[in-house]
């Protein structure tokens, strides 16, 4: 018989304590092996217990889940789930090491809460075979990698971008390892709505380009990032010279809404070779087929390696059909991509 997933709850809710485990253990794979009232009380029943997986709450009496996951992760590298209110605190709890995090319901509809255990249920299946990444190796910041060596870079191509599962944490520090002068940038990340755009906001306050969340009619310029929208699919046009994004609601391809699919079939059909795409960490396929179908075209195509993706999924999966031309680790992303940029002009 399987191995169940053994959960540690960290919350300083009672009801939300109780919601959240009778939810969760209605899954024959799941076990609630201990529920924690704070930090201190998580800590001991971390050695005590031994959980696969833990979900943790952001604000807390005593210490906040943010500093707690940064002192607990070098000590005992549990995945973590953070499970936050509306805020940009869920990208520093990212930064710190948690591996995703979930929105917390509207406690009052049933319909709210039923659709937020679906959601942490199947991402504590994710989680419990995630790679836990300390901050401190996830990364080199502000290298401006691009800039060394010789030659222009083409900045009239197109850099398309899919990320899931430890994606918000790769797509940051692979832009900030890239230079200013780059062509624009279109990226789909897995990520609930109203997140999107702080985390497009937050990218534009870190990073050296103009970031945004995009809206149909933006159009893709050199130094400029569009991150597609939490609930809407992205995909571009090509008017003249020029790329236009479309941005629009629809139904989930391979189980997402924005697909990185949809985004990439877009950029193989209105691009050809003038395009490079990149896929990073993620489970399941998303992003796969439409990488092949850009690589068929003539475009350039790049995978993170397993090594450096908190899941290896969707990366493993397009190496495996023939859609990744160079496959490589996350750190090494944006040399390989300035080079073929160069290599272009």
């Amino acid at each position: 018989m399987k191995k169940k997933i053994k959960v540690l709850i960290l919350d300083d809710s009672l009801l939300f304590r109780e919601v959240l485990s009778r939810g969760i253990s209605t899954d024959l794979e799941i076990e609630v092996v201990a529920k924690a009232i704070d930090p201190f009380d998580a800590r001991d029943k971390i050695l005590q217990y031994q959980p696969d997986v833990m979900t943790c709450d952001v604000e807390m009496p005593k210490m906040n889940g943010i500093d707690f996951i940064k002192r607990l992760l070098p000590q005992y590298p549990l995945p973590v789930i953070v499970v936050s209110s509306i805020s940009d605190a869920v990208f520093d709890a990212m930064n710190a090491g948690a591996v995703d995090f979930v929105t917390k319901p509207n406690m009052q509809s049933a319909q709210g809460v039923e659709g937020f255990i679906q959601d942490i249920i199947a991402k504590i299946k994710i989680a419990a075979s995630a790679k836990v990444m300390q901050p401190h190796i996830r990364g080199n910041e502000n290298l401006n990698i691009g800039l060394n060596g010789n030659g222009r870079m083409d900045i009239q191509r197109v850099v398309a971008i899919g990320a899931s599962t430890g994606g918000t944490e790769a797509i940051s520090n692979l832009l900030k390892q890239l230079p200013k002068e780059m062509p624009g940038i279109v990226i789909v990340q897995h990520i609930p709505p109203m997140f999107s755009r702080m985390f497009a906001e937050r990218l534009n306050n870190q990073t050296g380009f103009a970031v945004k969340e995009a809206e149909s009619g933006d159009y893709l310029e050199p130094g400029k990032v569009l991150i597609a929208p939490g609930d809407q699919h992205m995909s571009i046009k090509k008017i003249g010279a020029r790329y236009k994004v479309l941005v629009a609601h629809g139904e989930k391809k391979n189980g997402h809404c924005p697909s990185v699919d949809v985004l990439f079939e877009s950029v193989a059909k209105e691009c050809s070779a003038n395009a490079i795409g990149i896929i990073l960490t993620g489970m399941g396929y998303d992003g796969a087929k439409g990488l092949l179908a850009m690589r068929q075209k003539g475009a350039r195509t790049i995978g993170q390696d397993a090594a450096s993706c908190v899941v290896y999924g969707m990366p493993k999966v397009a190496f495996e059909i023939g859609a990744v031309e160079k496959q490589t680790s996350l750190d090494n992303i944006s040399q390989v991509l300035c080079s073929m940029l160069r290599q272009s002009v």
